[in-house]
């Protein structure tokens, strides 16, 4: 089946996944394990904007990236805003496609097979940022155009 297809029917199977769920956190989980499963990619998973200014701490936490649900190998648990590819996303607010991670300024290696990787920031009602979908292939250029089309469509079902 080529890739077109498999979106089209991985689309359809994440909105009947998520249809009634109220629950951000299981909704991210299978929707990584959806994708993990329909495309056999090194690393799928979500890093969750958490922390603020304005949480009643002693001393203020600085929002970062925070590992979220996730299919694949151990992975890095909290990445900086405007660090490596998922910070740089964030950051931007835009999708980011990484044929060769080697050749990314600042990429953060959480494991040295990972060869390519696209990021996909996930939206708030309020068109913040409160996520990111990051998906790692252990080969180079895996993703491109139609991908990030793709999944930036999948994952407004959240």
């Amino acid at each position: 089946m080529e890739k077109t297809e498999k979106y089209r029917l991985l689309e359809r199977q994440v909105a009947a996944l998520v249809e009634g769920e109220t629950d951000t956190i299981a909704k991210m989980a299978n929707l990584a394990a959806a994708l993990h499963e329909t495309f056999g990619f090194w690393w799928t998973g979500f890093y969750r904007v958490v922390g603020s200014d304005a949480e009643l701490v002693e001393v203020p936490s600085p929002r970062e990236l925070v590992l979220g649900p996730f299919q694949g190998p151990v992975a890095c648990m909290h990445i900086p805003y405007g660090k490596g590819v998922c910070g740089t996303a964030w950051k931007r607010n835009e999708t980011v496609v990484v044929p060769d991670v080697e050749e990314f300024p600042g990429h953060i290696a959480c494991s040295s097979a990972s060869k390519s990787e696209i990021v996909v920031p996930v939206h708030g009602a309020g068109g913040e940022v409160v996520a990111v979908l990051d998906i790692d292939s252990d080969r180079l250029a895996t993703f491109d155009d139609e991908d990030r089309v793709w999944l930036e469509r999948i994952v407004t079902l959240l």
